[in-house]
């Protein structure tokens, strides 16, 4: 209906008093003033002011249209605000919560300096951890999370898919040999999770792929589970983009359906929406095939 730009020159006159002492306290002439209010009267098809000798003062209909008035122009100062904020946000800390492994592949990419370059002020501090932060509870800001996850308060996105194939040391294969099958592995010694991470998807399907199996390494940690494969002792599942990366790891079967899963960049709607997440998260899509040579292998 009108520029609401215009209401700034209503509230001028009403609390001035005049169109000349409103020019001077919006620093604009006096014949600005009084046509941007001529016009928004003509938008608004009433009149808000009436002249007098004396100066202006609010008609009625004026009167009832000050506090509306009022409003916007808060509403406004607060958007104003607030995209300075957003726009400080710009320099700050972003946390990334992911497993180990994926930070020393991360920075190995040269994917950081790419950020840096377009967002100097921002830096990407890592939350190494095997098990869920909450991110609810402020213990991160973004996450990379690969499993199963019953947090449906996140937000976010696939960019890459998690797989997981069964692996053995080169020296192991020369002494013990390998299985030709998935059900065969319950014959080899296994290497798997200890209790901390025991609901984890391998866990389970190591549970239920060779129930009579004998475990020799348990491990809390994915990286955990690399050095101990790689040590000769037994056989037992990992994540292709780690496994594949090992010069003495043989991949010897998979990968396994079962332990697909898709990577996810999360976050909680509250902090997505801050300007340094988005700028984050943003980037990190932008780069997708990247993250999938990362993720996946």
């Amino acid at each position: 209906m009108f520029d609401w730009n215009d209401l700034r020159f209503f509230l001028a006159v009403a609390r001035q008093g005049s169109t000349l002492a409103a020019g001077r306290h919006l620093g604009l002439s006096q014949s600005t003033v009084q046509r941007r209010l001529t016009e928004l009267e003509a938008r608004i098809g009433q009149p808000l002011t009436t002249r007098s000798p004396a100066g202006y003062s609010l008609t009625e209909f004026g009167r009832a249209m000050l506090p509306a008035a009022e409003r916007v122009e808060a509403a406004v100062l607060a958007f104003s605000q607030q995209v300075e904020v957003e726009k400080r946000d710009y320099v700050g800390v972003i946390r990334l919560t992911c497993p180990e492994p994926i930070v020393f592949r991360i920075t190995q990419a040269a994917l950081l300096e790419r950020f840096y370059e377009i967002y100097p002020g921002l830096k990407v501090e890592f939350v190494n951890s095997d098990k869920y932060v909450d991110l609810a509870k402020g213990e991160a800001d973004v996450a990379l999370r690969s499993g199963d996850t019953d947090d449906d308060a996140l937000v976010g996105r696939t960019i890459a898919q998690s797989l997981w194939a069964i692996y053995a040391s080169r020296a192991y294969v020369e002494r013990h040999g390998k299985p030709a099958r998935l059900e065969e592995i319950e014959a080899h010694p296994l290497v798997g999770f200890d209790e901390s991470l025991a609901r984890h998807r391998a866990s389970t399907w190591l549970r239920e792929t060779a129930p009579n199996g004998k475990i020799v390494a348990r491990n809390n940690s994915v990286l955990g589970l690399v050095y101990a494969v790689k040590s000769g002792v037994g056989v037992g599942p990992l994540p292709t983009a780690l496994g594949d990366a090992e010069p003495d790891l043989v991949r010897i079967l998979g990968p396994v359906p079962a332990l697909t899963r898709s990577w996810r960049l999360l976050a909680h709607p509250d902090v997505r929406r801050t300007a340094r997440v988005t700028a984050f998260v943003d980037f990190i899509v932008g780069e997708i095939p990247a993250m999938k040579a990362i993720l996946t292998g």
